[in-house]
């Protein structure tokens, strides 16, 4: 091998010196030709983007629904956008033949966006811009496209709500297009719906055999299909179509009796924390107390005060509303015991007209200082919604939690009663006064904090029943004589026989009301309940005692 000198421009030294310097060239050359090449390319779609805006601009609808077509095909990350700016009327065109996108079409000047860019070009008057216009027909084509456009996207949410819209729009040109997109979806959701949708096209275009995808779906655009279908000349397909909605309307029906209980147990559980504090009072001082219902309305007005002092933070104020409201209806009910009811102990009729006296006092208070008109409370977003279980039955979250709350304030009763020595005075005073003073109880003390106890739950109660109704003077008078039904029913002063005859009570009166009415439901009730009393005048759980038993 020939060896040149040190200094021969050949040699081992000069190549290692000019080596950085010939890389280096190297480098920018490549990026300068990756950077005229995506300037090409990016050319090259403007272009062709171009083509498909001025396609839309054309002198026909059927001209435009091709160019709708078009634009799905392109799969150009745009395509939704512009197709969308169409359908809303916001893809407009400026004289020198730019297209740009309207982002706020309110006022003289409007706000605009280049088309293909996004980039926005500031406000231009409306008398320059010229709208492209559509007819209800590429309305609807615009929606179904929307819709496929969607079905690609990587967000689940958007794939699932096109796959929704798509019920009942899909025609022949979407059809093949859909099929392909059955074969690489994941989410069993986004499938399903979409098989749906393609039966339903299948079926309008007499395919017996579309029937089956639709089987046992309850959305009501499958039901629309298939009562067409069963409505329709095709004997064998109206057969097969009746059966399939014969099945449909019997899991309707188990969905529709699911539904009631659940709107049943959910009222059950606003008699139960209406009723509770009445059964402990009742119970342990034999006073019928026909203020109760205007201790509920406090609670119910506490939430609502809460939401005043917190604006625009209803999840705060409704948690910070349960002890709030608990105290003040404690409060109330202290002051109603001390000041009015144990000066009339053992006279229960004088009781009961004082205690209607009060709740008469408690409504005009609450007209006068606040207002007689009804005020709305805010749910907050967590209690807002629903839980859909299937396409005829979603659960509405507030009725939900308003059952949760109901059974965790039953459960903190019940440590109450059966974990304190709070719990076991109250037992014995209701079982016997007279022995449980002999045994050295305060029955006083345990008087006023039975009260006020039972009072605080009525304020829970109407805590509650502000996340479900208006909250008005008048709120306290719909459950009070519901309350003393649950109490009479359930047996005085027992929590377990509350909790089961509020329940029990609220199921029977949603279960009636469908075809008896509001009224006439409540009268059934009544008279039920006077019947059961003839049997058993203790209600369902008896208290134990002498004195129960006396």
């Amino acid at each position: 091998m020939r060896n040149f000198p040190p200094s021969w421009p050949g040699s081992a030294r000069s190549r290692t010196g000019r080596a950085p310097l010939a890389w280096l060239l190297t480098l920018l050359l490549v990026l300068l030709m990756s950077s005229v090449a995506q300037a090409q390319t990016s050319a090259d779609d403007d272009a062709v983007a171009i083509e498909l805006l001025e396609a839309l601009d054309a002198g026909s609808f059927p001209a435009k629904g091709r160019a709708i077509d078009a634009i799905v095909a392109s799969d150009d990350p745009r395509a939704r956008d512009w197709l969308q700016a169409l359908l809303d009327g916001r893809l407009q065109r400026v004289e020198d033949g730019r297209f740009v996108v309207v982002i706020d079409n309110r006022g003289r000047d409007w706000p605009v966006a280049d088309a293909l860019t996004g980039e926005p070009l500031g406000e231009m008057s409306r008398r320059d811009l010229d709208r492209v216009g559509i007819n209800n027909a590429l309305r609807n084509q615009l929606r179904s496209a929307i819709a496929v456009v969607d079905l690609y996207s990587a967000d689940l949410g958007l794939r699932r709500a096109s796959a929704e819209r798509l019920l009942g729009e899909v025609d022949a040109d979407l059809a093949d297009p859909l099929a392909e997109v059955i074969e690489g979806e994941e989410d069993p959701q986004v499938r399903r719906r979409l098989v749906q949708a393609l039966a339903i096209h299948r079926l309008e275009q007499g395919e017996v055999a579309a029937v089956a995808d639709l089987q046992g779906s309850l959305h009501p655009r499958v039901r629309v299909a298939l009562n067409r279908a069963a409505n329709g000349d095709d004997a064998v397909l109206a057969d097969v179509a009746r059966s399939a909605l014969n099945d449909i309307e019997q899991l309707l029906k188990v969905n529709r009796a699911v539904e009631t209980l659940y709107f049943g147990l959910s009222l059950g559980s606003v008699l139960v924390l209406a009723a509770i504090g009445l059964a402990i009072t009742f119970g342990v001082m034999g006073v019928i107390n026909m203020a109760h219902g205007e201790l509920i309305m406090l609670g119910a007005y506490t939430t609502w005060m809460m939401q005043q002092l917190l604006p625009g933070q209803p999840g705060l104020a409704l948690v910070l509303s349960v002890p709030v409201g608990f105290l003040v209806a404690g409060l109330a009910g202290i002051a109603i015991e001390r000041g009015v009811i144990q000066f009339l102990k053992g006279r229960p009729l004088e009781t009961l007209l004082a205690t209607f006296g009060i709740s008469l006092i408690l409504q005009q208070l609450v007209r006068t200082v606040i207002s007689p008109q009804n005020r709305t409370v805010i749910s907050p977003e967590w209690m807002s919604g629903s839980i859909a279980i299937n396409d005829a039955l979603s659960l509405t979250l507030n009725r939900m939690v308003v059952i949760g709350f109901a059974l965790a304030v039953f459960a903190g009763l019940m440590l109450i009663m059966r974990r304190t020595r709070l719990g076991l005075e109250v037992r014995a005073v209701t079982q016997n006064r007279a022995m449980a003073r002999s045994m050295g109880i305060r029955a006083t003390r345990v008087d006023i904090l039975t009260f006020a106890l039972g009072s605080g739950v009525a304020g829970l109660a109407g805590v509650a029943l502000s996340q479900l109704t208006n909250v008005g003077p008048n709120l306290g008078q719909n459950y009070i004589i519901d309350s003393f039904m649950v109490v009479v029913f359930g047996g005085v002063g027992n929590l377990w026989g509350t909790l089961v005859a509020g329940l029990s009570l609220g199921v029977i009166n949603q279960v009636l009301e469908p075809w008896a009415g509001a009224v006439l439901a409540k009268i059934i009730v009544l008279v039920f309940i006077i019947l059961f009393i003839q049997k058993r005048p203790r209600g369902l759980f008896p208290q134990k005692g002498r004195a129960a038993e006396g």
